[in-house]
């Protein structure tokens, strides 16, 4: 089923309940990544924690090349 709607979408149909779609496809990514249904999410660590970007000017420059 997830292929056909994928195809649909593919083709330029639209999807009656998009949602449950998404919903399969999130299920999917989550398996592949190991993540466990009823996990929590892990929070994310507070500002003064994270450490300062190195070289973000070239990472942007490197993905506008891109597209």
């Amino acid at each position: 089923m997830l292929l056909f709607e994928t195809t649909l979408l593919s083709s330029g149909f639209t999807l009656e309940e998009p949602q449950t779609h998404a919903s399969r496809i999130y299920r999917l990514i989550k398996f592949g990544l190991g993540i466990a249904e009823d996990e929590a999410p892990a929070e994310a660590p507070a500002s003064e924690e994270m450490p300062p970007l190195e070289g973000d000017a070239k990472d942007v420059s490197r993905m506008l090349g891109v597209d």
